[in-house]
């Protein structure tokens, strides 16, 4: 038995027994009727958008919406906890038919609920606009309810008609959807013959190849980015309709809800304003000098002028410890306990009770997720695991996701207020790896040990500013060419080449990028979320100047930092920030926190 044959696989039975179980169909059967007893609670009390608004009576008013938050509350955790069930298969076996034909009946349901809420609640609670202070003052579930219900009201301007948004729902179903499910399902059982270190050519699948990026071995590393060249270009053609697909259906809806261009509504998913942004993507550029410099050095170090993508993500040094999934967990639970023994009780009971399906197997999909299971209130998390201490950081920052739904989970916070923004969810991974990785550094033996710890380190930092900043720009000019006319996948090559140009610049060799980059980032193909990459950034050097303040205040930051991670649904990023005295607007804040990354570069080049 091989290694990641023998890796813990998550634990899903005290969910459900099986996808064939009684307790599944039940639950099946229960969010069919939530949503029955909904759509005839909504139309009973007149709750629809096109409805006139005869009911004046601020109490009457609150009486209805607290019925309708707690029908949704209940339907939220039902659906979400069959939703990461069936995704629990998905996404480490996507040959699995039946949770294939299971995800295929759920998500007509889960669209008609989101109607419901998404159309004809927020149309008809947008009437109340004038009153509904009045209203909330009624009620303590509508006052604990209250960002949520003044977010509904201020979103609402951006809905089409009740008919165009119920059957641009029904319609996504065969269209966005169906085309993320075909990316997801080409890039997960792709496989392509690599030479193996023995010089026996190998079937492998490309969530493997990847993982080839941080081989010790250069040729390794060499082999793998060519086997993905070749093995993307079998599939560029399919994965650029899908691309097409959703990008188009995304551009035609943001127009038709009044978005002023395609970055607008992740704005507003993101809980931030533009000048935030603004402020952000303007230090990331000012950093990009400094990041050259690490690539030039790093270059250097490998004996050559420039780097090509295979080396990219090389490592460098030397470090001691071997860090097996078993080496991994101790050094996670050492170092989380020195911050907090809640955050190290948390990840030892994830560890205990199988909560993370760990190794890479053929039909898993690529990378590393954190998803939450509602009504068991716990988490699961997804790793394609190697020997190498970039998956210690990575297994630091999902369990740092877990956390933070355990903070929301222990606050007893509704599942309408568990919904955090994808800013403000990268907050606890974010700390938890920082954590992990300034341990690493203080820890290390000799010089050759603190340089692979920083290189692991820059690799991260250098992926969340630089190669995030590329991921935008691809995701912006294509959705400004998608508005004119469908692309190639020649251009979908083009496009993210000229990306990487504009980030890495004279940092990477201009003969050696990796084009195909757009192919298997699941991120773009996303049909409810467009840009999720700058959210990343900003987790990161949000986390990053949290980890600052927690150095100064020690202890005492703890408490309080809890309570913002179980808050994170109750407010938007710069309410939350200003609890620590952060400005978003102001350059200050994050430049220096990209400070902290230039120092650790200046400390690598001198190495």
């Amino acid at each position: 038995m091989s290694e990641n044959q023998s890796l813990p696989s998550w634990d899903m039975t005290n969910v459900y027994p099986s996808l064939e179980s009684v307790e599944f169909a039940k639950d099946n059967q229960k969010f069919i009727d939530l949503v029955d007893k909904m759509e005839k609670y909504l139309d009973n009390n007149q709750v629809h958008p096109d409805a006139d608004l005869t009911e004046n009576d601020p109490a009457r008013l609150a009486e209805i919406i607290k019925g309708y938050l707690k029908m949704m509350n209940e339907t939220i955790e039902t659906a979400g906890t069959l939703q990461s069930y069936i995704y629990s298969f998905i996404s480490t076996d996507s040959f699995n038919q039946k949770a294939a034909k299971a995800l295929s009946i759920l998500q007509p349901i889960m669209v008609r609920g989101q109607h419901l809420g998404d159309v004809l609640f927020k149309g008809w609670v947008a009437k109340l606009k004038d009153q509904i202070d009045d209203v909330i003052a009624q009620d303590e579930v509508l006052q604990e309810h209250s960002f949520y219900l003044k977010e509904t009201i201020e979103l609402s301007k951006f809905m089409m008609g009740a008919a165009e948004e119920s059957l641009a729902g029904e319609l996504s179903i065969s269209g966005s959807q169906a085309w993320s499910k075909l990316q997801n399902d080409i890039t997960s059982q792709l496989k392509w013959p690599i030479e193996n270190e023995d010089g026996e050519l190998v079937d492998t699948p490309l969530t493997a190849i990847i993982n080839l990026r941080s081989n010790e071995n250069e040729s390794m590393r060499r082999r793998g980015y060519e086997a993905e060249q070749a093995a993307w270009k079998t599939v560029e053609v399919p994965l650029a309709a899908a691309l097409n697909g959703i990008k188009g259906e995304q551009n035609v809806l943001f127009k038709r809800r009044g978005r002023q261009d395609s970055v607008h509504n992740s704005l507003d998913q993101s809980r931030i304003d533009r000048q935030t942004l603004e402020a952000m993507l303007d230090s990331m550029k000012r950093s990009f000098p400094a990041f050259r410099k690490y690539f030039k050095a790093k270059a250097q170090k490998l004996g050559k002028d420039t780097l090509p993508w295979w080396d990219l993500f090389a490592p460098l040094g030397k470090v001691s410890r071997e860090f097996t999934y078993a080496e991994a967990q101790r050094f996670v639970l050492e170092n989380f306990s020195k911050f907090s023994e809640d955050l190290a009780d948390f990840a030892d009971t994830a560890f205990k009770k199988n909560w993370i399906d760990v190794g890479p197997k053929e039909g898993k999909s690529a990378g590393a997720f954190c998803m939450g299971v509602p009504a068991v209130k716990e988490s699961r998390i997804m790793l394609n695991f190697e020997k190498n201490l970039d998956w210690v950081f990575t297994l630091a920052h999902e369990l740092g996701h877990g956390y933070h739904n355990f903070c929301v989970y222990q606050a007893n916070r509704s599942q309408i207020n568990s919904d955090m923004p994808m800013t403000l969810a990268e907050t606890a991974s974010i700390m938890c790896e920082t954590i992990v990785t300034d341990a690493a550094i203080k820890v290390a033996a000799d010089e050759q040990e603190q340089l692979a710890i920083l290189e692991t380190a820059l690799i991260s930092d250098s992926q969340v500013v630089v190669d995030i900043y590329s991921r935008y720009l691809f995701e912006t000019e294509v959705f400004k060419r998608r508005a004119q006319a469908e692309l190639s996948a020649e251009e979908f090559n083009e496009v993210m080449e000229w990306a990487q140009q504009e980030t890495y610049g004279e940092g990477l060799d201009p003969n050696f990028r990796q084009k195909y980059m757009w192919t298997w980032k699941p991120h773009y193909y996303f049909p409810q979320l467009a840009f999720y990459n700058y959210p990343y950034t900003f987790g990161q050097l949000f986390g990053t100047g949290l980890f600052a303040i927690y150095k100064e205040r020690g202890e005492d930051f703890v408490p309080e930092y809890k309570h913002l991670l179980s808050s994170t649904g109750l407010g938007t990023a710069s309410e939350l920030a200003s609890r620590f005295g952060i400005d978003l607007h102001s350059p200050d804040f994050w430049d220096g926190s990209l400070k902290v990354v230039a120092d650790r570069i200046d400390q690598y080049v001198n190495l």
